[in-house]
């Protein structure tokens, strides 16, 4: 707990960074791009310059909550009928040729630290910077994401060399530099989003993809700008959720509270097999609108005033069968994501969940530049028939999905969580648990939870149970027809959240941390 400002996400020395921004009179959004950069170097395996972001900002001089989209688009090039006519029937998860779009994460830092910062962009990539000229201790998670990514990480010279000096993968402790990283984060300090997305850095990114064969050309870069606009919303007992919308998947997340408010959640335990139950089926029927619909806005109309209506809620929550789970075919996403949250002293906040979509993305590290790009393009689909088929400049489907609720005017909650097909089944138990039962934020993250569908690489559409729940709980909802399957305590599996409770009354900042991750809520 802290009095003047707050930060939690999924790595400690990542928190700090940010803690020390808003300690200097550095905003929100300032905290933020440290806490992001950071993570790029001390938790590469989940996210960095290579890949996308999606915010939420709280302006509280103007009472608004920003919805900043920093998802990039597919390149020029990158066509179905391109691929199909090399012979491929889907776009490959790893390698050049899975990056058909560009990342949008820098120009996104970049454009709300113009709209929001209070200090300078250097200030903001010092520490980053500094880790990654000087060396950082290797995490476990890193160690272990290295050990079991080896193959892939060997597949190619500059990824390997970063990733795995002299062909072995570093030890826990093991100090690792990226002085690649650091000159690219010097540019991006001096120049801004032209350090990044013009000049060297992008035209060694863009020449070593077109060395591998890749799709890229310079001007895919460069014209590429994160966009402004309005978050989605809906309202639950009494308070207003906001979530990012379209080409995020954050209004799944408002679909699922909309139908739990048709029940009295509260007469239920948080642990039982009913309440569980209860909320996979509430995901399974927004799933299924997800993913009828979900692309970018641009290129598909997305009924979302139908979907977000209570109407429709009270229709999908009679569909809800109390003692047989619904069988669903849902698709296989990525899970390697990083959740940042962030108030500062005079009540800005900021939800950011930034991804390279797999752990370590593409697995292609980009010439000297030390960026490692991101695999999200890989998700798009070469069916012409597909919602989210891959078309030029298009923006996929996305799983990243912060989040803020209010109560009245007054910021209540920041809150998000990393776990592709797990973050809006992540954000309900949280919400639920904070709204229906009263807990903390702590506890409602320490919480066993579950994860409903399929892991990106797990054709599997079991649910997967937190052996915490206990025996009992999982045969019941095996009895019930779902297809369990126990999973370890504190698995990442089930997604690293992140939330700050706002307290107005005592002037009270609450943060948690998941210990899932490795992070940790630090205040002052």
């Amino acid at each position: 707990m802290a009095t003047s400002g707050m930060v939690s996400s999924p790595h400690y020395l990542a928190s700090l960074a940010g803690l020390k921004i808003l300690e200097i009179g550095g905003s929100a959004v300032d905290a933020a791009i440290a806490v992001n950069s950071t993570l790029g170097v001390v938790y590469p395996h989940m996210t960095g310059m290579g890949g996308d972001a999606f915010w939420l900002i709280h302006d509280p001089d103007g009472g608004k909550v920003h919805a900043l989209n920093g998802s990039g688009r597919s390149v020029a090039k990158a066509t179905r009928d391109r691929f199909r006519s090399t012979g491929y029937t889907a776009i490959p998860q790893r390698g050049p040729l899975s990056c058909v779009t560009v990342p949008g994460a820098v120009d996104s830092w970049c454009a709300a630290h113009e709209q929001f910062g209070r200090l300078s962009l250097a200030d903001d990539l010092q520490q980053a910077t500094a880790y990654a000229r000087d060396g950082y201790p290797v995490s476990a998670g890193q160690s272990r994401f290295t050990a079991a990514t080896a193959q892939v990480l060997g597949a190619h010279g500059p990824t390997a060399r970063t990733f795995m000096p002299e062909g072995k993968i570093p030890e826990v402790g093991e100090l690792l530099r990226f002085p690649g990283l650091a000159q690219t984060l010097d540019l991006v300090a001096q120049k801004g989003r032209a350090g990044f997305y013009e000049g060297e850095v992008a035209e060694e990114i863009t020449q070593a993809i077109a060395q591998a064969d890749g799709l890229w050309e310079i001007g895919d870069l460069a014209s590429h700008q994160s966009t402004w606009g309005d978050p989605v919303s809906t309202t639950y007992r009494g308070r207003t959720l906001y979530q990012h919308p379209p080409n995020s998947q954050g209004f799944v997340h408002l679909m699922i509270m909309n139908i739990l408010e048709n029940f009295n959640i509260a007469l239920l335990d948080t642990c039982s097999p009913a309440y569980v139950h209860l909320l996979v089926e509430a995901s399974k029927l927004a799933f299924a609108d997800r993913d009828r619909y979900l692309t970018d806005p641009d290129y598909c109309d997305i009924p979302m005033d139908e979907l977000l209506s209570k109407q429709y809620a009270a229709k999908l929550a009679a569909q809800i069968d109390f003692e047989r789970a619904r069988p669903t075919n849902p698709e296989p996403m990525g899970s390697d994501t990083t959740c940042t949250v962030v108030v500062d002293s005079s009540g800005g906040a900021v939800s950011i969940i930034q991804s390279l979509y797999h752990e370590f993305g593409s697995a292609f590290v980009a010439g000297d530049t030390g960026v490692l790009l991101q695999n999200r393009g890989s998700y798009f689909s070469l069916d012409d028939r597909h919602v989210n088929r891959l078309e030029p400049g298009k923006r996929s489907f996305h799983t990243l999905m912060p989040g803020m609720m209010f109560q009245g005017t007054d910021l209540d909650l920041v809150y998000g969580t990393m776990g592709g097909e797990g973050q809006p089944q992540t954000s309900t138990a949280l919400a639920t648990r904070y709204i229906d039962f009263g807990e903390n934020v702590q506890d409602a993250i320490d919480d066993p939870r579950w994860l409903y569908g399929r892991m990106w690489g797990d054709e599997s559409q079991s649910l997967k149970l937190e052996n915490r729940l206990g025996d009992a709980t999982a045969l019941t909802l095996s009895r019930m027809g779902h297809d369990v399957e126990t999973i370890d305590s504190w698995s990442d599996v089930a997604g690293h959240a992140a939330a700050i409770q706002v307290n107005h009354q005592q002037g009270v900042l609450t943060g948690a941390a998941d210990a899932r991750g490795e992070g940790i809520a630090a205040g002052w």
